[in-house]
């Protein structure tokens, strides 16, 4: 593999591993003044800033990397929907309280296991970047745990919710662990993701049966946001995101 080509895989890869972190930041920043409590407004708040926070240094280090002279600016506001690599997972809407702390259960326990096991990456921006997030998605997995223990084994309605919230989110987690060619070219800086299934669902489970709730038995979703194929409402929330920055190109303030 010619030296182009390697880093023309590092730039793809760590592209999808921003646009997971940028899009559910994005998503979480919706509930900010909006969370069923004001501590749970601080919260949520904090964790979308982790996530922006990941996805700042893993898109400046792709267009530093390409060499085309795009930053992060140009990568998070000027890519069309088709460029976007994230899973489709993160980009869902957010529903009820329930469906988000689900959503943001099975999204943090399987990008904690994918960041320590990344912190071990030849790459070593990528080692970096991925040695300082794990602790922070250390807390996003622990809080999302709270929740759904919270409420899984709270009233009847609370329990019925967060069943719901699993029912709704459970179908996008196969895509998670999807492993492709990208990934096998990168060995050794690249997570094989299909290394993460025994130990995040084994964590989910756990956390699923200590909420009194059930492991949903239903057919994984059809996918493909590996591939730049999203949901409808992917486009909703890039229109709403990349808004201001299209409208008013260059502007500072």
């Amino acid at each position: 593999m010619s030296t182009a080509t390697a880093a023309a895989d590092v730039v793809a890869y760590t592209l999808r591993l921003g646009d997971d972190a940028l899009v559910l930041s994005q998503r979480l920043g919706e509930w900010i003044a909006a969370a069923p409590q004001l501590e749970e407004d601080v919260a949520i708040g904090n964790i979308a800033l982790d996530l922006l926070g990941q996805a700042r240094a893993l898109l400046t280090y792709a267009g530093n990397l390409e060499g085309q002279g795009r930053d992060e600016d140009d990568l998070a506001y000027f890519r069309d929907e088709r460029d976007f690599t994230n899973v489709q997972l993160v980009e869902l809407p957010n529903g009820d309280f329930a469906v988000t702390m689900a959503r943001l259960l099975l999204f943090s326990t399987y990008q904690h296991e994918l960041y320590r096991r990344l912190a071990g990456s030849a790459d070593e921006t990528l080692a970096a970047i991925a040695a300082k997030a794990v602790k922070e998605v250390a807390y996003h997995r622990d809080h999302a745990t709270q929740w759904v223990l919270r409420l899984g084994d709270g009233t009847e309605e609370s329990h019925g919710r967060m069943q719901a919230g699993l029912d709704s989110t459970w179908p996008y987690l196969p895509e998670l662990f999807e492993r492709d060619e990208l990934v096998a070219r990168l060995r050794g800086v690249a997570v094989d993701p299909a290394e993460l299934v025994e130990p995040v669902t084994q964590q989910l489970h756990e956390v699923v049966e200590r909420a009194t709730l059930r492991v949903p038995d239903l057919r994984p979703a059809v996918t493909g946001g590996r591939r730049g194929i999203h949901t409808e409402v992917m486009g909703y929330l890039l229109a709403e995101m990349q808004h201001l920055a299209r409208s008013h190109p260059g502007a500072t303030w």
